[in-house]
């Protein structure tokens, strides 16, 4: 039997622990222990650079399988195996807590890897639930992701736990996945992607009572997966084409980081050194290839890549 994971409140916000405190987790590895990131890819890459930008000075290890992208067409059982093995990996490199940097694994296996995991473990949902809401109002809340994150209804539950006013339309972009893990993010091909995927959110009639755009049936659109942010530039304007005006995309990537720089701050696990952090970057196939993509989505020139083979869960 797994022990009960702990929750601590930081600011409002909940950060659910493992079976051990951070005062735990701080005496086995020490205050300026890094973080660990896991994403099934290239995608939890912009997790990181939220990250980055809110706690420059922590070292943060990154770990993409892409040898077994996407992890959104997987079974429930399969994701949960491989979220253990790439968890593991990070703990065993002694991280002081780990960010679940992929939708699919936040909707599926988050109380599994809080169950084994003396650690302090976060998702990408919650923080991008409550950005919805806010952002939605009275509206629903649109939502692309995967087909698993779509299909576990994680989104919908979450939405309700922030407004049970808000209902939830999701609708799963697959292809969108495949297009960022190869750099593809404009031009024709993409475009029409997008468009066929949005044209969901919207109406052939205009939809009365929540004042939105002409046709538009959701108050926001949420990229409920961490590669679909190199697209926003692109969704923005297929939005605007159909609707005739823009409405709010959510991207819970910078939600997500300022909620764990609370919750470091107020379980004083924040680094203590005032230099820049670092940031190793580990794959699970092609590194080269991976850090040829990889600058798109931190902004500027990555580190070295290292290839890792992860154990058995």
């Amino acid at each position: 039997m797994y022990p009960s994971p702990r929750e601590s409140v930081s600011g409002g916000h909940v950060i659910v622990e493992g079976a051990t405190s951070a005062a735990a987790v701080l005496e086995r590895v020490g205050v300026d222990a890094p973080l660990g990131v896991f994403d099934s890819g290239l995608g939890g890459l912009t997790v990181v650079r939220a990250l980055r930008e809110r706690l420059p000075n922590e070292d943060i290890i990154y770990l993409g399988d892409n040898a077994r992208v996407p992890y959104g067409t997987r079974s429930p059982e399969t994701i949960i195996r491989y979220a253990l093995g790439c968890a593991r990996e990070l703990a065993d490199r002694g991280v002081k807590a780990i960010v679940v940097a992929c939708n699919t694994v936040s909707a599926v296996a988050l109380d599994r890897l809080r169950a084994e995991l003396d650690l302090p473990v976060t998702g990408v949902i919650l923080p991008g639930a409550r950005a919805a809401t806010r952002a939605a109002g009275e509206a629903p809340v649109g939502v692309l992701g995967t087909l698993g994150t779509i299909s576990s209804g994680a989104y919908t539950r979450a939405v309700a736990s922030c407004s049970s006013r808000s209902e939830v339309l999701g609708q799963a972009a697959p292809l969108l996945v495949a297009l960022a893990e190869e750099g593809w993010t404009e031009g024709e091909v993409p475009r029409l992607v997008v468009r066929k995927y949005l044209s969901a959110f919207f109406a052939p009639e205009e939809v009365e009572g929540f004042g939105l755009p002409r046709s538009a049936k959701v108050g926001c659109v949420v990229l409920g997966c961490t590669h679909f942010p190199l697209f926003r530039d692109l969704i923005e304007r297929e939005i605007r084409e159909l609707g005739g005006r823009g409405i709010p995309v959510v991207d819970s990537a910078q939600q997500t980081a300022v909620e764990f720089e609370e919750f470091l701050t107020t379980r004083g696990m924040r680094t203590t050194r005032s230099e820049p952090g670092t940031l190793q970057l580990l794959v699970t196939d092609k590194p080269k290839s991976f850090e040829s993509v990889a600058s798109r989505f931190l902004g500027g020139v990555v580190p070295g890549v290292e290839q890792v083979d992860l154990k058995p869960a």
